[in-house]
């Protein structure tokens, strides 16, 4: 799976982990130099916590383009800090 913004490849990984048909992407799979922590939080009842990332490619960002569970609860322990993204701000593809 290949995760992309205006042609820059934002993660790419054959180890994803699909929950609620989103792929999270693993954490080494992330470029983080695209990314900066977003203020966004949201709570899942049964995911825990998520965090939000925002990403900026040439010089435009868009905002809380993609979330993370940096402490996931035990019943999502599988993608603790596993990265998924937006399907209406990227595109991601095979």
């Amino acid at each position: 799976m290949k995760v992309t913004l205006n042609g820059t490849t934002l993660a790419e990984s054959e180890n994803t982990v699909v929950v609620e048909n989103n792929h999270y992407f693993p954490p080494s799979s992330i470029d983080l130099e695209l990314f900066s922590k977003s203020d966004t939080s949201t709570v899942c009842a049964w995911k825990g916590t998520a965090s939000y990332y925002n990403a900026t490619v040439d010089n435009v960002t868009v905002n809380d383009v993609a979330w993370y569970y940096p402490e996931a609860s035990k019943e999502a322990a599988n993608i603790k800090g596993y990265v998924a993204f937006y399907k209406n701000k990227v595109t991601i593809s095979d």
